[in-house]
């Protein structure tokens, strides 16, 4: 997965099915113990984020969620977890990854597709299916595998259900500062991008929902993807392809 806000929101997508985050490493499922990093700093570099992986469980099923920390290393952080464990024992491997360069996802999709032959790591023929393989392979490109966009799009959908007057309040909020021909700085994002605009309105949320809680914080603390929530369309497409990538089933007693 490209980030952490991924990374959270397909943990909140699997939570209903009995799976549960890892906090202690005792606890952990041995096989996945070669991904947890065992120095520090990182590569010597004391700004960047130790690269531990969230990893769920529950009584049937272990998973690794990953974060590559960018699109540019999705095959490599494939690559550099190869060396670590075993992945012909892995039931499914998935990749989650937005579309929102402007490139036609088909397109990007072929990219990725080509790069990762390179390092003998096949991908199905199209975005958002599964191989049908004894190991299952798949790659979900947010919102939905063929408009542009990303993640936030899908936030924003569930915002309209369960925040609507404090999405048009941020809306305003990011209006009037991508407006304010006053508010100059050569690191201000471009608020007229579409992209740009909506993490803007999705951090704007989350951080009134919890003050000074980053984005992926907000989607583990709160309501966005809960409920009736998890019933949108867009939504629950990507819920069942984890669901159909993992060979997941409800328990009996279902949480949210």
């Amino acid at each position: 997965m490209e980030g952490p806000h991924d990374i959270e929101f397909a943990y909140r997508l699997l939570a209903p099915y009995g799976l549960e985050r890892v906090r202690l490493e005792a606890e952990l499922d041995p096989f996945f113990q070669p991904l947890v990093p065992t120095t520090f700093p990182h590569n010597g570099d004391l700004q960047a984020r130790v690269p531990v992986p969230l990893f769920m469980q529950s009584n049937s099923h272990a998973i690794a969620l990953h974060s590559a920390l960018g699109d540019t290393r999705l095959a490599q952080t494939i690559e550099e977890s190869a060396f670590s464990i075993d992945y012909s024992q892995l039931a499914g491997i998935g990749i989650i990854l937005d579309t929102d360069k402007e490139v036609a996802v088909t397109t990007r999709y072929a990219g990725l597709k080509e790069e990762f032959a390179r390092n003998s790591f096949n991908l199905p023929a199209i975005p958002g299916t599964i191989s049908a393989d004894e190991q299952r392979v798949g790659v979900f490109v947010l919102p939905d595998n063929q408009s542009e966009g990303n993640l936030e799009d899908l936030l924003l959908q569930c915002a309209e259900s369960t925040f609507p007057k404090l999405l048009e309040s941020a809306r305003k909020h990011v209006d009037f500062a991508r407006d304010d021909t006053s508010f100059v700085d050569k690191k201000r994002e471009d608020l007229s991008k579409s992209a740009k605009y909506n993490k803007a309105v999705v951090g704007s949320i989350a951080n009134t929902l919890r003050p000074g809680r980053a984005v992926q914080a907000s989607i583990q603390d709160n309501v966005w993807l809960r409920g009736n929530n998890l019933s949108l369309p867009r939504i629950k497409a990507v819920q069942t392809f984890l669901v159909d990538l993992f060979g997941l089933a409800l328990p009996t007693a279902p949480t949210q």
